[in-house]
């Protein structure tokens, strides 16, 4: 048996140990080098080793190209020496993981802590369900200092998630620095306080709250996702969710006056005025973006447009007659349009939330399918690639338990259970669609997560439930099985890791936060309603 998070495809093991020492050496593969480099670093950083390096074939830990396995496939055997053939780099990496995980937690901390070091003989196949298994994590409500932030990629490396979907930018703050726009930062990426649990209680926390990120530090972040063959996703949310960038430039707003960055929760009605003003202001913001992020995709957002301004713009209703449309409805989609073919021509696709597809999705977009899985279904039909992340399955902000132990217990009852057996395709597998599912993400939301430590909370475990609903084929799973490798070996690895995460019993004591509400929803009730 084995506690492996998320569980390979294929698991035996033989008698007996290998015990690794101060001259275990590395080799690899040329092409396999990067992670050979990066197993040195975090091996030999917990060891307290220098693990020198020797010919992939006479290495104690041998990293070997085999052309015939899929790029992110791997197989690891371990006897008298640990061999790991895969098929590119990413499937090294995933072995490396593995690896580590079986050497035990402290192969995951960052300094020597003493002990002899060993792990099972043992032989692993194995590959993933999903090219796309990623995290959506919003630094725009509440921001997330680097260092935090790269701690969070290297445990989501370790769980095998390869795509950070970054929430850069929203009504409450600016976190991207922009050359062209320096008051997109100096003014945008501050607020002079911040509702207190959900905005319907009308309490302010009178903290100020911002920070953003250099380009610098993003190029930081991207590179170190990199070497975990992670890639990162920004968003830069329009037409809607953007009073932080209205605040820092008046011009760029529908409405009346100026407008301060956001304090309060919620849908907001403070949207950008479409005009070629506005847009030209966007494209210039995204030429910096590219500049910066290499991912294939790059989020505009697009959900939740109040149309109120809008209906009340005389520019705006004037614009959607130009267009030909018979109200403001066809603004949202046009205007994400045309900063989606602003990005084709950088050789970039977008990607975006599903509302877009009420009006017209931009051609080759991505579709993040949050509302239930209707847009996503609706747009495989129409042949787009979609990400299937459903709020009532994969928002990890979400409260955990019945109760009022929960901290800011908000939305919908979402237990660790309820994420390991989310389906990506319920009622829809036997349904060949022209697009192409290609994968799942879990949701982190970050307006009642106000620290790391609260986003781990939120997160873990359930972020590793969703990471092995991501990897591993449904035959392979099994939420008892689950739930004894993540006791039997997994929350240990969280801990080395710095991971505060909920405990399976209930919060504790510190992780409680009395006295502050939140918005208990019941999702089947909202579903019933729906029907009318």
């Amino acid at each position: 048996m084995h506690n492996l998070v998320p569980a390979p495809w294929s698991f035996s093991a033989g008698p007996g140990s290998l015990t690794l020492d101060a001259g275990t050496t590395l080799g690899a593969d040329p092409s396999l080098g990067g992670t050979r480099r990066w197993l040195t670093r975090a091996l030999g950083a917990a060891t307290g080793w220098d693990l020198p390096s020797a010919p992939a074939g006479e290495a104690g830990i041998r990293f070997l190209l085999d052309r015939e396995l899929d790029a992110d496939a791997y197989r690891l055997e371990v006897d008298d020496a640990v061999v790991i053939s895969a098929g590119g780099d990413a499937g090294a990496f995933h072995a490396a993981q593995t690896l580590l995980q079986l050497i035990g937690p402290r192969a995951l901390r960052q300094a020597a802590v003493g002990g002899e070091w060993s792990l099972p003989r043992v032989s692993v196949e194995d590959k993933p369900r999903f090219a796309y298994r990623g995290t959506m994590l919003d630094v725009a409500r509440h921001f997330m200092p680097k260092d935090n932030l790269l701690r969070f990629i290297e445990v989501m490396a370790m769980h095998k998630l390869n795509v950070l979907h970054l929430h850069l930018t929203d009504d409450q703050g600016w976190r991207i620095q922009i050359d062209r726009y320096p008051k997109l930062t100096e003014i945008g990426a501050w607020r002079r306080e911040s509702s207190r649990g959900s905005w319907r209680a009308g309490e302010f926390d009178n903290l100020p709250h911002g920070g953003f990120y250099t380009k610098d530090d993003l190029r930081e972040i991207v590179a170190f996702a990199a070497e975990r063959h992670i890639t990162v996703i920004p968003e830069i949310d329009v037409p809607g969710h953007s009073q932080a960038a209205i605040a820092a430039y008046p011009e760029l707003g529908a409405g009346d006056g100026p407008v301060e960055v956001w304090t309060r929760w919620g849908i907001n009605e403070t949207v950008l005025e479409v005009s070629d003003a506005s847009l030209e202001f966007y494209r210039n913001v995204l030429d910096e973006v590219v500049e910066i992020f290499p991912s294939q995709w790059i989020s505009l957002g697009g959900d939740e447009v109040p149309l109120t301004q809008w209906q009340a713009s005389a520019q705006a209703r004037a614009k959607a007659g130009e267009l030909g449309f018979g109200d403001v409805f066809g603004l949202h989609s046009w205007f994400v349009g045309q900063l989606a073919l602003h990005l084709a021509g950088h050789g970039r696709a977008a990607s975006v939330w599903d509302e877009i597809g009420d009006g017209g999705l931009p051609d080759g977009a991505l579709v993040a399918s949050w509302r239930g899985y209707g847009g996503g279904i609706d747009a495989l039909r129409k042949g787009y690639d979609v990400v299937m992340c459903p709020e009532h399955k994969l928002y990890l902000d979400h409260r955990q338990a019945e109760g009022d132990d929960e901290p800011v217990p908000v939305g919908f009852v979402t237990s660790l259970r309820d994420v390991y057996e989310f389906d990506p395709l319920p009622g829809f597998a036997a349904e060949e669609f022209p697009g192409r599912l290609l994968g799942a993400q879990a949701n982190v939301w970050t307006e009642h997560l106000d620290s790391p430590r609260r986003v781990h909370f939120a997160a873990f475990p359930r972020l590793s439930a969703a990471a092995e609903v991501f990897w591993t084929r449904p035959e392979g799973r099994d939420y008892d099985d689950f739930l004894g490798r993540l006791t039997g070996g997994h929350l240990a690895r969280l801990e080395a890791m710095g991971v505060e995460y909920r405990p399976l019993d209930g919060p504790a004591p510190w992780q409680r936060r009395p006295g502050v509400q939140g918005w208990k929803r019941d999702y089947e009730a909202e579903q019933a309603a729906a029907l009318g």
